[in-house]
């Protein structure tokens, strides 16, 4: 996207501290992106959702040099408890970052010096029945499902700004969808995290107090593809480096598990030797999710590379050592 190769260009990663962007971090050092020349805004210093923030990140991340790359990770997101808990502040707090950092983008400059921005979506955007396997042309046949709708119609929003951008603009850009990522680093919180995190602190815990049983949400009918976090991080440094518009790039596995095959895949992997119950008045969320992965594969060469037993083993073993 920039004429510049990519381990010359300086590069703001927002959520670059984050579980993901850890990864993608370590990613562009791997290309050779020396670390003076990745910026990794916190939250502390700059609110995303605030314009004056925003133009403050993108003016003077890296003094009187301007920046080449942004990539855009940063969101606020959750489970389903928490996505049904929060829709007004989750529907707000990604449309506000997303809105704020490509307009600021374009006024300072980016696209007119070879400069782009990546911009990572959400399955969530997704309509509820869309057919399996997923592909990007169905993204708007239908709503997505009721319970992160906000966060997903949020997230899809900026893929349609970046559009329009390059429309009226010239603006350059990529526009990347990753399936449900795990792996080390997750969040582990039992209300605010992912299925994979909070099965494995449940497990985990469960074995450490000697429990005969867990609980689990919903029936366990539901379907779901994962995505070790470091093979969504090879597929969005990639995506910076070819792309230049926002036709939406699915990042997954090209699998899917039911909910209940993946308790007890985990509960073996664990080792926890008591019962499963499911709760059936608890939501099972969208049906079923699976990637169509061509795109990916034609577009950026990218297809995962960790196996999702030997993903589980590693996110295992990194929480057993860090909770």
């Amino acid at each position: 996207m920039s004429e510049k190769p990519l381990q010359e260009r300086r590069v703001i990663v927002t959520g670059g501290a984050g579980f993901l962007g850890r990864f993608v971090c370590q990613a562009l050092r791997d290309r050779g992106v020396p670390q003076h020349n990745i910026f990794v805004p916190r939250r502390a210093q700059f609110d995303l959702t605030n314009q004056t923030d925003v133009t403050r990140l993108v003016r003077n991340a890296f003094g009187k040099e301007k920046c080449d790359l942004i990539i855009h990770l940063a969101a606020e997101v959750g489970g389903i408890g928490a996505n049904r808990d929060n829709p007004g502040r989750y529907f707000f707090a990604n449309m506000a970052m997303a809105l704020h950092l490509i307009e600021q983008a374009r006024l300072d400059g980016l696209h007119q010096r070879g400069g782009s921005f990546v911009q990572v979506g959400t399955i969530c955007a997704y309509p509820k029945f869309t057919p399996v396997p997923f592909h990007e042309d169905e993204l708007w046949n239908g709503y997505p499902e009721e319970t992160n709708a906000p966060y997903g119609v949020a997230k899809k929003a900026a893929w349609q700004m970046l559009d329009a951008y390059k429309l009226q603009y010239g603006f350059r850009s990529a526009y990347v969808l990753p399936v449900n990522l795990y792996g080390p680093h997750d969040n582990f919180d039992l209300h605010s995290s992912h299925v994979i995190p909070a099965l494995i602190r449940k497990c985990v815990e469960a074995q450490r107090r000697g429990d005969k049983e867990i609980v689990c949400w919903g029936t366990g009918s539901a379907s779901r593809e994962f995505l070790y976090v470091q093979d969504a991080a090879e597929g969005i440094v990639r995506a910076a480096e070819t792309m230049n518009d926002p036709t939406p790039v699915n990042l997954g596995a090209g699998f899917e598990i039911t909910i209940k095959n993946l308790v007890e895949l985990i509960v073996k992997l664990t080792g926890f030797q008591g019962g499963i119950r499911w709760d059936s008045t608890k939501p099972d969320g969208q049906p079923r999710r699976c990637l169509s992965t061509e795109r990916a594969e034609k577009l950026l060469g990218f297809r995962a590379a960790v196996g999702f037993e030997e993903g589980l083993k590693r996110t295992i073993e990194w929480y057993r050592a860090n909770s």
